[in-house]
């Protein structure tokens, strides 16, 4: 059990940090290039479909994305529907005041973009099926999202911190399988915001660690040995997933090397010499949990070669980055 009071430390924390978070929003806005959605859509490909305006019905021959592109752009794309739930949940879990709230509402402003950009871009090229992905955004922001940490900065954090990063990679890589150099474009956009996201928390955590270090590496811990994308339990996750894992666009891999581990480097997790108690306890949790992984990954790798092998076997020919 940690030796300290949760509560205490939060609340201290959201004070003590607001300067850097003031800091950090004066960074991101230099760094920050506005840009707008309704320029990375090629609305010329464009016509209507049935209902009130009497158009054309989808059919799966319309979509010049591969197949694993429209699963993985689904997925991106209902994740990004989730916003109002993600808002709250930071919301509560910081602070809707000062320099926090500033935060906030600018971060939901530009990640705004993201689900604009994604569903004018599959309308107008008709990338995917209309009303089943409307049927699926309707189930799964019915059902929001809840953070696994109420109420509990630190982890909060912690958690978009990761998520911001493994949001990039998944963007970048369905652009570059999409087979569509305007799909790729506009993704790797996308990925530049979330990239810039990433790099906020990460700095806001880092200066957690310097003021709470072991409250925070206990955040740490927790957040990496339980992660899950936000969009994990939403409608068709579970085959969706793997066909994106097997295709290299989002797998443990990348997760492990792409992902938590330059994060961990970039905060120098394991060459702290702040730690004692619990928080050294979770550094060493941490690092036999990373041990694990390591082998998961060789294990899965192993796995889908072998899966490859036996589709090219057959003649067919796997989708695939790697």
């Amino acid at each position: 059990m940690p030796e300290f009071d949760p509560k205490s430390v939060q609340a201290r924390l959201i004070r003590d940090l607001e300067p850097a978070v003031g800091r950090e929003i004066e960074r991101h806005i230099g760094m920050t290039k506005d840009w707008y959605p309704h320029e990375y859509v090629p609305w010329s490909e464009g016509r209507n479909f049935p209902g009130a305006l009497n158009g054309d019905a989808w059919e799966a021959k319309d979509s010049k994305l591969t197949s694993i592109a429209q699963d993985s752009l689904v997925l991106n794309l209902l994740t990004e529907d989730n916003l109002p739930s993600y808002h709250t949940e930071i919301a509560i879990s910081t602070s809707r005041d000062g320099a926090w709230n500033t935060w906030i509402n600018r971060w939901t402003a530009e990640e705004a973009r993201h689900s604009i950009v994604l569903r004018d871009y599959l309308m107008a090229t008709r990338g995917v099926d209309p009303n089943e992905l409307e049927d699926l955004r309707m189930a799964h922001m019915s059902v929001g999202y809840k953070t696994p940490y109420p109420n509990d900065m630190l982890h909060t954090i912690a958690y978009v911190t990761f998520q911001e990063l493994a949001t990039r990679v998944s963007h970048r890589n369905t652009g570059r399988i999409s087979n569509d150099a305007i799909c790729e474009g506009m993704l790797a956009r996308v990925a530049l915001d979330e990239n810039l996201h990433m790099l906020f928390y990460r700095n806001l955590l880092a200066e957690a660690l310097k003021l709470e270090p072991n409250a925070a590496m206990r955040a740490i811990t927790d957040v990496v040995t339980n992660f899950q994308m936000p969009g994990a339990g939403m409608p068709g996750w579970g085959r969706k997933s793997v066909q994106i894992a097997l295709a290299g666009i989002y797998d443990l891999q990348l997760h492990l090397e792409d992902v938590v581990m330059p994060v961990l480097r970039a905060w120098g997790i394991f060459e702290l010499t702040t730690l004692s108690g619990d928080g050294a306890a979770a550094r060493d949790e941490l690092g036999k949990f990373l041990d694990q992984m390591s082998t998961e990954v060789a294990s899965f790798s192993e796995k889908r070669e072998h899966h490859f092998e036996r589709l090219i076997a057959r003649g067919q020919e796997p989708l695939r980055l790697i």
